[in-house]
């Protein structure tokens, strides 16, 4: 019971002054009726120094990335993963991020063009606007004085030698070897190394020896010279086809003089390799080694090494291998590994499932462009992504693509400058549905649209999750 004071003081105060306190019944309602009275919020971006890649969708706030600058605090992992299907952008993103980084002074960027037209890459026009030439690799130019890189390089150590030598038989295989034929590559390495120092040994040398075994190297295993002989035929073939088959030319003789590793952009054209053939792993396991070995310097450099088609690496186990090991160490070295991928599911379902896992693991920034529904899904369910993102991906429309940089989610429109566009859009591109041969206007209506459909329909995904819950 009220205090008779306190309730004829109340009466007297609402005399006086009217009623100061209204009692109402409480009213019930879902989260996402009562998110009207918050006022809007954009989620935070990455800071605001790097490399401008365009602006957010839903705030139109500009949006930044740099791996080298979030290294550390914001990202475990400078490396990359680039999925989507043809023609929604990939190819200019990735133009455009290279030609922005380049304008840092400590950037270098490698480049493994395995796409192209009229008998150059798709990276052609970008090489010559810097003044930079490619390096071809090319079988039959390579016979009239082509490129050539020399696994038996002097500047790979003998260790590297001998693991990528492994590494392409067992790609050209498509298994491991066993004890016995890595003993005979092994002696036949040995002596090749250990023998020929008035010049670069070559792929040859190691086939001779193969083919004809030193005595003394069956002695210290007192086993038969015919049986060294024996186990080391099959690797013998298997090298035969750098030396007398369709690679011929690229691998068996010594490192063309004059490749400039200095240069601050490196492109590997390989658009003259059958992308569907065993060549294209073993070449990217031969780059790869070389690379490592060649490149990669404690120098404080920041390097990029972008791969296009990267699922030729992913999908093999023994390459996967020898890229996981190069993303370890280069990571402590300043390397930032981009893999550009149609679909996930052409690797996490290969040969080399555990190997992709490895690799995708390791790759803590990953931007997705338009996939089919059910692509999406399952990209959605190995990526980790919340399910309004995976909504969206099968409505964006090219330029427009979903990042996941280690668990922050944005919605992300690529900007390209008039001076970009004729760089970035090729003639692959127009054919593959891009929106280069739209008028201005058009382009920012198909933008426009784009946006309010993406907005659309995360509300209505955040209005769905948020309905089963209730406020008084």
């Amino acid at each position: 019971m009220r205090d008779p004071l306190s309730a004829l003081s109340d009466a007297f105060t609402s005399f006086l002054f009217g009623k100061v306190e209204t009692t109402r019944l409480p009213v019930r309602t879902s989260t996402g009726q009562a998110q009207a009275v918050y006022l809007p919020t954009a989620a935070p971006g990455l800071g605001d120094s790097g490399v401008i890649i365009g602006r957010e969708v839903y705030s139109g706030k500009g949006y930044i990335y740099d791996p080298f600058q979030l290294y550390g605090q914001q990202l475990p992992a400078p490396h990359w993963l680039v999925l989507g299907e043809s023609g929604n952008g990939k190819s200019a993103l990735e133009k455009t991020y290279v030609l922005r980084q380049l304008r840092f002074r400590d950037r270098q960027v490698v480049v493994l063009d395995a796409q192209g037209e009229d008998g150059v890459g798709e990276w052609n026009l970008i090489a010559q606007e810097l003044g930079i030439t490619p390096i071809r690799l090319d079988p039959t130019a390579a016979l009239n004085g082509g490129i050539r890189l020399n696994p038996l390089d002097p500047s790979i150590t003998t260790t590297g030698q001998l693991a990528l030598l492994r590494t392409i038989i067992e790609v050209a295989m498509g298994h491991g070897l066993d004890e016995r034929s890595g003993f005979a590559l092994k002696v036949a390495h040995a002596f090749v190394t250990s023998t020929i120092t008035d010049r670069q040994p070559v792929l040859t040398d190691i086939v001779e020896q193969l083919r004809h075994p030193e005595p003394r190297s069956a002695e210290a295993m007192n086993v038969d010279i015919d049986d060294v002989r024996a186990w080391g035929l099959d690797v013998a073939l298997v090298l035969d086809r750098l030396v007398d088959g369709d690679l011929r030319g690229m691998f068996d003789g010594p490192t063309t003089v004059g490749i400039d590793l200095d240069a601050p952009l490196i492109v590997f054209d390989l658009s003259h390799i059958d992308r569907n053939s065993i060549a294209m792993p073993i070449l990217m396991a031969i780059v790869g080694v070389w690379l490592e070995h060649t490149w990669i310097r404690p120098d404080r450099k920041k390097r990029i090494f972008l791969v296009e088609e990267a699922w030729h690496i992913i999908n093999s186990p023994f390459v996967a291998q020898l890229f996981q090991r190069l993303l370890k160490f280069g990571r402590r070295l300043g390397l930032s590994f981009v893999a550009v991928v149609h679909h996930l599911s052409d690797v996490v379902d290969g040969a080399a499932a555990k190997e992709a896992a490895a690799i995708l693991k390791m790759a803590s920034t990953r931007t997705i462009y338009a996939q089919k529904t059910d692509e999406a899904r399952a990209t959605g369910r190995v990526i980790g992504l919340p399910r309004w993102a995976v909504e969206i991906i099968p409505t964006l429309t090219p330029g427009i693509a979903v990042w996941d940089v280690n668990g922050n989610v944005q919605v992300v429109k690529h900007l390209i400058t008039e001076a970009e566009r004729p760089l970035v859009f090729t003639d692959r591109a127009m054919t593959e549905g891009s929106t280069d041969h739209l008028l201005p206007d058009d382009i920012r209506a198909a933008e426009l649209e784009a946006e309010q459909r993406a907005a659309r329909i995360e509300h209505q995904q955040r209005m769905n999750e948020s309905s089963e819950s209730t406020v008084a």
